[in-house]
């Protein structure tokens, strides 16, 4: 599991635009938002600066998370 901090997504719309982005650069990825800890939980994608990239390119300022 990749996760990411991303603070300037802040509502519904902001989580939509960000799962969406994330499922079509990574099919059948799994993406799990908690929008009160700024938190994207992506599942099922190899390649974590590609999905950075791919937040970053929908708008967003994503903060790789230590595991």
């Amino acid at each position: 599991m990749i996760e990411f901090d991303v603070q300037d997504m802040t509502c519904g719309h902001c989580a939509g635009t960000i799962t969406a982005a994330v499922q079509k650069t990574a099919p059948g990825a799994t993406v799990d938002i908690d929008l009160a800890s700024h938190s994207v939980r992506v599942d099922g994608a190899a390649d974590a600066g590609l999905v950075e990239r791919t937040i970053r390119e929908a708008g967003y300022t994503p903060q790789l998370k230590s595991r």
